[in-house]
């Protein structure tokens, strides 16, 4: 359990290095797509943290 923890943290924090890439990026396709990223991410984060919540994680392989 505390590695999917872990996992998930560090989708947070990949997402919001997205979000200052996009923040700080010049150009526009790049912002657009960096700004995407990190809302993808967080969402996968999200889902995450809502399995470890409700205990339904899959067995590992």
């Amino acid at each position: 359990m505390k590695d999917t923890r872990e996992w998930a943290e560090k989708l947070r924090t990949e997402a919001e290095e997205c979000r200052l890439i996009s923040k700080l990026a010049t150009n526009l396709e790049k912002r657009e797509t960096f700004a995407r990223l990190a809302e993808t991410i967080d969402r996968q984060a999200a889902e995450l943290e809502g399995l470890i919540a409700s205990g339904n994680l899959p067995e590992p392989k």
